[in-house]
């Protein structure tokens, strides 16, 4: 039982590396299917799974295609109930839907001035207010899903978990960008994004380049070193 993941550049795509770590983390079997965001070829790559359009798209090994990433996370804690995608704990679970649910539909200012890259630390980055009270939000729900689980550090809710999944881009934004967040989430970001999965991810998408890169800044950078 194999699920076919589409997804697309790996440097540069935080859905794609959200749908990516749900099956890989969870040991999944799963197998990866590029699709051209940057080369031109994304209608033509994903026009058998119309009508999905973006990545990443799941297919299901009875064909089965699933769009969206938390129709995706549902989709497969509903086939692997033993996985541990979600919580164990009731409150715990609920909780993790709701940040998971919350990143999904909030954070635009975020994700709309600071793109996912995973080659360098952009230095002297000036957020805007919007991008301050996103930030402010983030750790607003880090600390009531902490005081909800108990854990001080660590995963969200002890065990990682689909949350954690859903955040590991916003923890790739937070560093790639030096953004300003209490020594507490800096810590859990870094947690994130030193995960052996993670990290294979990122060697990976350095394989690629591209000429001129994209959402280039007129900054200084520095080595992406954690």
């Amino acid at each position: 039982m194999t699920y076919t993941l589409y997804i697309g550049d790996r440097m540069y795509s935080s859905w794609s590396l959200r749908g990516w770590l749900m099956l890989e983390k969870f040991s999944l079997p799963h197998e990866l299917r590029m699709v051209g965001l940057y080369s031109g070829t994304m209608a033509q790559d994903m026009a058998a799974l119309a009508p999905a359009r973006l990545v990443p798209t799941l297919t299901l090994p009875d064909g089965t295609v699933v769009g969206e990433t938390l129709a995706m996370a549902e989709t497969l804690a509903e086939r692997h109930p033993d996985a541990g995608l979600w919580p164990k704990e009731a409150a715990h679970r609920a909780t993790a839907r709701w940040l998971c649910a919350e990143m999904v539909a909030g954070f635009t200012a975020l994700r709309g001035d600071c793109s996912m890259q995973l080659s360098h630390i952009w230095q002297g980055f000036q957020p805007s207010e919007a991008v301050l009270a996103d930030l402010r939000r983030i750790e607003t729900l880090f600390a009531h899903a902490r005081q909800t689980s108990g854990h001080a550090s660590g995963p969200l809710f002890g065990t990682y978990s689909l949350a954690d999944v859903f955040y590991t881009p916003v923890a790739a934004r937070i560093i790639g960008y030096d953004l300003p967040v209490s020594a507490e989430t800096g810590a859990y970001c870094v947690e994130l994004l030193r995960d052996p999965a993670v990290l294979s991810w990122q060697e990976a998408a350095r394989e690629v380049t591209y000429d001129p890169e994209p959402y280039q800044l007129d900054l200084a950078r520095r080595p992406w070193v954690l």
